[in-house]
């Protein structure tokens, strides 16, 4: 499997857009966000992937074939990034790629991670402890914030 993960230009910003709706309607599920009265959900911060310098979008191709998208945001210093939305079209899903993914962002940033599920996610959370255990050897802290 030919993986590649680019960083999104201001070109395929649209690209983005799209498949944040397609990851929206996966996440309805969990969150209270309800689709708008144009048939989109929206997502108010995507044109600042393109215009802050602490804010970084990968589009995930497989065989040269969209397969989802990543966004990073840097969000203190040290170096301390999280991981603010992570997609996998369901083609793709339970094949390994999410890890590789994950394991290549990761290493593109070095530092400190946040990566944050819904509590009623229990697949990504099944998932996320399952790549960051293996990626960090098991050497992580894993915290709830209940709000």
């Amino acid at each position: 499997m030919k993986v590649e993960i680019n960083i999104a230009s201001n070109e395929e910003k649209f690209i983005v857009r799209n498949l944040l709706e397609l990851c929206q309607h996966d996440y309805s599920e969990f969150t209270a966000k309800s689709i708008g009265d144009n048939g989109l959900f929206d997502y108010p911060y995507l044109d600042h992937y393109w215009t802050d310098a602490n804010r970084f979008p990968f589009l995930i191709r497989v065989e040269h074939k969209l397969a989802g998208f990543v966004l990073v945001q840097k969000i203190e210093e040290p170096a301390t990034y999280s991981m603010i939305e992570f997609f996998i079209l369901r083609k793709y899903r339970h094949q390994g790629l999410g890890q590789v993914v994950a394991h290549h962002i990761f290493d593109m940033f070095p530092g400190r991670w946040r990566v944050r599920q819904d509590v009623e996610n229990e697949s990504a959370q099944a998932f996320w402890r399952k790549v960051v255990t293996r990626y960090t050897n098991n050497r992580f802290r894993e915290t709830r914030d209940d709000i």
